[in-house]
């Protein structure tokens, strides 16, 4: 089984306490809530994409994490992976590290970044029935007026005839679960009804 999760931020208070406001006494508190929600769903042989931003910590207290995460991981880079490239921190852990990777997902295209692509590679394909082929799987935006902002850009170009399937996988949109790419769409569906979004 494959999933994807983004913008963890094991460690990071501030986000914990202003931006994101996600209601934890602290970061211990976070970081074993967040361990605790992965770690019973995914599975040893399992594979977890992890869509940049994953922790804010030292290079030891992040590998401490890395140690009690399930799962076989990989890692595309976000703008606060800073541990990686420093002596030390355990890189082999995951499969690869990537700023950017094209995947296929039971005969879909998957596109991943850190940062959304608003023109993707394969946006155009779809199926027999009129589905799109490729999805654009991103972070960084977490749930703000950026995200408000990619919303709008897809129900637009949707309206304009052109396939715009991106979805961020927020980690706070899962419950903190990474998602396989099936319960991602349904997630992003079900925030559409939610908010008005894409």
């Amino acid at each position: 089984m494959r999933y994807y999760i983004s913008d963890l931020h094991f460690f990071h208070e501030a986000l914990n306490t202003k931006m994101d406001c996600r209601g934890f006494e602290d970061t211990k508190q976070m970081n074993e809530r967040m361990i605790e929600v992965w770690n019973r769903k995914v599975r040893k042989k399992d594979e977890v994409v992890i869509l940049g931003d994953l922790s804010l910590g030292g290079t030891e207290e992040t590998n401490e994490v890395l140690e009690r995460l399930k799962g076989r991981l990989f890692l595309i880079l976000g703008n606060h992976d800073i541990q990686v490239g420093k002596r030390g921190f355990r890189q082999e852990r995951f499969e690869w590290i990537r700023p950017y990777a094209e995947l296929h997902d039971n005969g879909r295209k998957v596109i991943l970044c850190h940062y959304p692509v608003f023109c993707y590679n394969g946006q155009y394909r779809r199926d027999k029935e009129g589905n799109p082929k490729t999805y654009m799987l991103y972070g960084h935006v977490h749930n703000t007026l950026d995200q408000r902002l990619v919303d709008t850009f897809c129900r637009m170009t949707e309206e304009n005839g052109v396939p715009c399937r991106m979805i961020n996988c927020f980690c706070m949109y899962s419950g903190y679960e990474p998602l396989t790419l099936d319960e991602w769409i349904q997630n992003d569906k079900e925030r559409d009804k939610g908010d008005g979004c894409v």
